[in-house]
């Protein structure tokens, strides 16, 4: 692994003065991947959190294009992006806030075909979507591949986080055992742009700490917050013996 240049160590001096991470985590950092699946309300905050505390390589996944209603939370586009993908307007903001990290755009639909492929040669995947078929997919590729999994969702004025790492704790499926029925979640919900931000900013920590080693997880941990009642609160969660998706795993 390459030194921080001397432009990193300037770029970086906050990061450096950091007990937990100094020169040795920069460089992990440096040398680590990420994959971002959604580039919406909660891959805005993500992304850019992300790219600002110099991780070395970012997947930028969506197959959507950048539509007015979307400026409302989705703070890495702008006016000037409508109709553009967001994959391209999202690499654009990112390469502009740092151009010394790699930026990988992945105009794509994940699926349960291509996800394995997408997923290759990355170590974290962030869950930025904002469905749950998706999810599903993307928690089972990850507990097979063994992958850390960063979930993240939002509704009104409430989010939830939660990190999954395969062999350590509970996984999405184990807390989410289903989709919800048909017709009881709004194909375009409300949700407070702010709130959006607060768990995709959350979400970037928690990859920062996966790749430093350092830190507590919110693994078996479901953490909610109430913006509403300015309320954060923790929900133990425990793995499902009976899980289709992970039981079989040693822990």
């Amino acid at each position: 692994m390459s030194d921080l240049t001397d432009r990193e160590r300037k770029r970086y001096t906050r990061n450096l003065i950091l007990e937990e991470i100094g020169e040795a985590g920069q460089l992990k950092l440096k040398a680590g991947k990420v994959l971002v699946v959604g580039t919406g309300g909660l891959g805005s905050p993500a992304l850019y959190y992300l790219a600002a505390a110099g991780v070395g390589t970012l997947g930028v996944m969506d197959n959507d294009c950048v539509d007015l209603s979307n400026l409302q939370r989705q703070i890495i586009h702008s006016m000037e992006d409508l109709g553009k993908p967001k994959t391209v307007s999202a690499c654009e903001k990112l390469a502009k806030l740092n151009c010394e990290i790699n930026i990988v755009p992945v105009q794509e639909r994940l699926t349960p075909e291509n996800v394995g492929r997408i997923m290759d040669g990355y170590d974290v995947v962030v869950d930025a979507t904002d469905n749950f078929p998706t999810r599903f997919v993307l928690n089972e590729a990850c507990v097979k591949a063994g992958k850390p999994f960063v979930h993240g969702g939002i509704l009104g004025f409430v989010g939830q986080a939660m990190t999954v790492v395969p062999g350590r704790g509970p996984c999405w499926q184990c807390v989410f055992h289903e989709p919800p029925p048909s017709g009881t979640v709004p194909a375009a919900p409300g949700v407070l742009g702010a709130v959006a931000g607060t768990i995709g900013t959350i979400q970037a920590a928690e990859v920062v700490k996966l790749l430093l080693g350092t830190g507590k997880l919110l693994v078996g941990r479901l953490l909610i917050y109430d913006a509403l009642e300015a309320l954060f609160r923790e929900v133990q969660v425990k793995r499902d013996p009976r899980c289709p998706v992970c039981s079989g795993i040693l822990i």
